[in-house]
């Protein structure tokens, strides 16, 4: 009897969530340059051939990694959003709020931005520079939420795309390069949304 496509597909993204959490683990405990594709697969218990077939190269499993991360920042961004129904000014501050707090507490980005210090830098383009899959996906998502919780008649796609990466590059920059403390950044993200949205 043939296994049920929800269950192959289920076992599927366990197996690549293990990869995954893996990968994560070697770069938190050692940085991005200690991880190798053997080393991820014996990990794993499974063969190098199963992990190429399931991720792929190595810096596709950079962009994987990053990908699922910037995922859960987005869930978060979304729920926070959700807590200020009625003000757009307040909940897009409180969601550049929420990313600078918890992402200065996550072991990942920690791991990348403390290996600013030394030779292995090699997932730092992809977190900073690179129009995928961090700034590109986050204004699409956001773009999108943003719209659904405010609607904004008033502004058209084009303005309100402009308006949400505006926000994403803000607040990636003060998060990547810091030069004060989170209130400090918090309040000069609100002081441009400020403009965009006066209350």
């Amino acid at each position: 009897m043939a296994e049920s496509p929800n269950f192959q597909s289920e076992m599927r993204q366990l197996l690549r969530d293990r990869m995954l959490d893996a990968a994560r683990t070697m770069v938190v405990a050692e940085g991005w340059g200690a991880v190798n594709m053997s080393r991820v697969a014996k990990e794993v218990g499974v063969s190098r051939p199963v992990l190429y077939k399931e991720i792929g190269t190595k810096q596709a499993l950079a962009d994987a990694l990053i990908e699922r991360e910037t995922g859960i920042y987005l869930n978060g961004v979304a729920e926070t959003l959700g807590e200020h129904p009625a003000d757009p000014l307040a909940g897009m501050t409180a969601a550049a709020e929420y990313i600078l707090r918890t992402a200065g507490d996550n072991t990942l980005i920690k791991a990348v931005l403390s290996a600013r210090q030394d030779a292995d830098t090699a997932l730092l383009p992809a977190l900073v520079s690179d129009a995928q899959p961090v700034l590109g996906r986050a204004v699409a998502a956001l773009t999108v939420t943003v719209r659904d919780h405010y609607r904004l008649a008033e502004s058209s796609d084009d303005e309100l795309t402009s308006i949400v990466e505006i926000m994403v590059r803000l607040t990636l920059s003060h998060l990547f390069q810091p030069t004060g403390s989170v209130d400090r950044a918090v309040a000069q993200i609100g002081t441009v949304l400020a403009g965009v949205f006066p209350a």
